[in-house]
């Protein structure tokens, strides 16, 4: 079970990723949300305005690689359970949550959300990465 299928999206839904570095982040948090600095994960919907309900394409989730490797080193976890978790957030926020315009509820509400789906993440194995992948080395 994918985490969009969890969601109830069709199997026709697309999905963008973008993994980028602190700079590209930086410019898109500039110019899009008007924030002066790096963050971890944005969204961008294409289901809002006047003809988002004509794409399959529910949008874009642009992560940044040494943002989530700095969180994870501090939180005591992997680079790839971060890139998961800040993807699955990235996701929540297309799909319609929101932890930072709607108040408490509605981030309660997201954050709970967030842990059910990490879960079902976790029994499927897709949180963890296996021995020697990911580490940047050609085996």
């Amino acid at each position: 079970m994918t985490i969009l299928s969890a969601l109830g999206c069709p199997d026709t839904t697309e999905l963008s990723i973008s993994i980028v570095g602190d700079r590209a982040i930086h410019r898109l948090n500039r110019e899009y949300l008007g924030k002066n600095r790096p963050t971890n994960v944005i969204s961008f919907s294409l289901q809002e305005g006047e003809f988002g309900h004509l794409s399959a394409a529910l949008g874009d989730v642009v992560i940044s690689a040494d943002t989530a490797a700095r969180e994870a080193e501090a939180g005591g976890i992997s680079p790839w359970e971060r890139m998961v978790f800040l993807l699955l957030h990235g996701i929540l926020h297309l799909s319609g949550y929101d932890h930072e315009r709607s108040g408490e509820v509605e981030a309660r509400r997201m954050e709970k959300k967030e842990q059910e789906l990490y879960a079902l993440l976790e029994q499927a194995r897709l949180t963890t990465l296996a021995q020697g992948e990911g580490s940047g080395r050609r085996q």
